[in-house]
């Protein structure tokens, strides 16, 4: 509407020279390499929501809002905003941003962003677009925006939703992943994408927010904890995601190396599935189907959860890189409940429930998980099988790559199972409505509540706190939420991850509690040049 002809025409012959002026870019100094300890699944920013792909896009892509390492809301491609009224938002972009392909960035690419990560098929990003009912532009620089109801965590939801041209609203998941379409306004430029292997990336040198200190970044997937430390330890990458437990002291033993710590909002629990009438993965000890889903009693998920020895799991496999967790939030967060009765660890109770709820003998089961999508995820499900063992419940663990578990997991194909959620909004409905929320996808709710969770009493509070602008009000209603999933245990806590990555002494970075890894965000170190 507001973009010239001449922006439109120029765009296609700007990326052949934005390619092609990528390659000496690259040559230069400092570069940084990064090893991701997750595979990212799609460049197309708006296709699938993972903490991967979400924190790799940011790269390319700026979005109208910026969420800080600690859950803050800051001006990004919106300088300011102001609430007109109960569903009225107007925001005020800024004037001085180009894409990198040198095109101007204007109020059409924010409408076309916000609308195609509304309306795509996927509705990957549903849980912060369902209460967007429109976006107009009024101004070149100025758009508005309609939610269906009062929406207190609008600014959040916008900070996940990343700006692109809107020429390419119709572009497909492969021009996003060749390059064509992946052509934003944030630090970096596009350079090159191997799936499964790497991203590689050139500053952006007219980058609003002034140039990076890097000329080249690459991130690295590198899924294998050993292959990851092995890197780091030979010198091929300077900062590394989740430093294996193993792998604390050769770093600690090195000079050139260092351990960066920090606390993080990732929840990882145990999902069960609660809404099927037999489910697929729990069988009588013969083999033969059970006459009933034994998740569906709460006295089975209770015993199950007293049976793990959480605390044991936090010291020794996670080597204390992990805090036990209770619900979904830390005390100090909005909406964690005081009355939530934390669970102990008691194997003994956990038989005699097992055996009240008609399972004296136990069963078999099958535990199913990602492999090395969570910090030392398959070593925490082989000590849990372990564990339920000791109170009758046999059990195989299978774990296989996230990007087979991730959809698998979706589709509720499981039966238990191994989850994470990182409550990046600092908040409880964040977790809430993806993981126990009843699955609607016109509104956007539990698009990964993997067990089937379905509570009336949980969907009408999550319903009311979402457009709820009162905060006290608000938190008490996200407290009732807590306390309805974890009083009757619709998922097994098990601990908030904490954030440790080993690097190079020559880079400095803070950790976030999304636990993103921002290339933007890692600086060359005091004595580095």
């Amino acid at each position: 509407m507001f973009k010239s002809s001449l922006t439109h025409l120029l765009r296609g012959a700007a990326f052949t020279l934005l390619t092609a002026a990528a390659v000496p870019a690259m040559a230069q100094d400092p570069s940084l390499n990064v090893g991701l300890a997750a595979p990212i699944t799609s460049l197309d920013p708006h296709q699938d929501s993972n903490s991967p792909n979400n924190a790799a896009s940011r790269h390319i892509f700026d979005s109208l809002i910026s969420r800080g390492g600690r859950a803050e809301n800051n001006p990004q491609l919106a300088e300011s905003w102001q609430v007109v009224d109960d569903t009225h938002w107007q925001f005020n972009l800024r004037k001085d941003v180009s894409f990198h392909d040198g095109s101007k960035f204007d109020a059409d690419d924010v409408v076309a962003s916000l609308l195609r990560a509304r309306d795509k098929p996927t509705k990957a990003f549903a849980a912060y677009t369902r209460n967007i009912a429109n976006v107009v532009a009024k101004d070149p620089y100025t758009i508005v925006v309609e939610t269906t109801r009062p929406d207190p965590l609008l600014l959040n939801s916008l900070s996940r939703i990343r700006i692109i041209s809107s020429d390419y609203a119709n572009a497909s998941v492969a021009d996003f992943e060749t390059g064509k379409a992946a052509v934003g306004t944030g630090p970096f430029k596009f350079a090159g994408y191997t799936p499964g292997d790497r991203i590689e990336l050139v500053r952006n040198d007219n980058y609003f927010a002034k140039p990076m200190p890097w000329s080249k970044v690459t991130l690295r997937m590198v899924t294998d904890d050993g292959g990851r430390l092995a890197s780091l330890l030979a010198g091929d990458l300077d900062i590394i995601e989740n430093l294996p437990a193993e792998g604390v002291s050769r770093v600690e033993g090195n000079k050139n190396l260092k351990i960066i710590r920090g606390i993080s909002t990732r929840l990882v629990y145990l999902g069960l599935d609660v809404f099927r009438d037999q489910t697929p993965f729990a069988k009588a000890k013969d083999g033969s189907p059970l006459a009933a889903n034994p998740f569906k009693d709460e006295r089975v998920r209770r015993a199950m959860l007293m049976a793990i020895n959480r605390p044991a799991i936090v010291d020794r496999v996670m080597q204390k890189n992990g805090t036990v967790a209770d619900q979904f939030v830390a005390e100090g967060f909005f909406g964690h409940s005081d009355k939530v009765q934390p669970v102990k660890y008691d194997p003994r109770k956990a038989k005699e429930l097992l055996a009240e709820a008609g399972y004296p003998d136990g069963f078999a089961l099958t535990i199913h998980g990602p492999a090395g999508r969570y910090v030392n995820d398959s070593e925490v499900l082989q000590a849990v099988g372990q564990m339920l063992a000791r109170i009758g419940i046999e059990t195989k663990v299978e774990v296989v790559p996230w990007s087979v578990y991730s959809p698998k997991y979706a589709a509720r194909d499981y039966s238990f199972f191994l989850g994470a959620w990182g409550v990046n909004t600092g908040e409880v409905s964040n977790p809430a409505l993806a993981l126990v929320a009843g699955r609607d996808p016109k509104k956007g709710t539990g698009r990964y509540n993997g067990g089937g969770v379905d509570v009336p009493e949980i969907n009408e509070l999550l319903a009311k706190a979402t457009s709820n602008l009162n905060d006290a009000d608000r938190e008490k209603q996200l407290q009732e939420v807590s306390e309805l999933t974890f009083d009757h245990l619709w998922i097994l806590p098990m601990h908030y991850e904490n954030a440790v990555l080993g690097a190079s002494k020559k880079v400095d970075f803070t950790p976030r509690s999304d636990k993103y890894t921002m290339a933007f965000e890692i600086r060359p170190a005091g004595n580095a040049k």
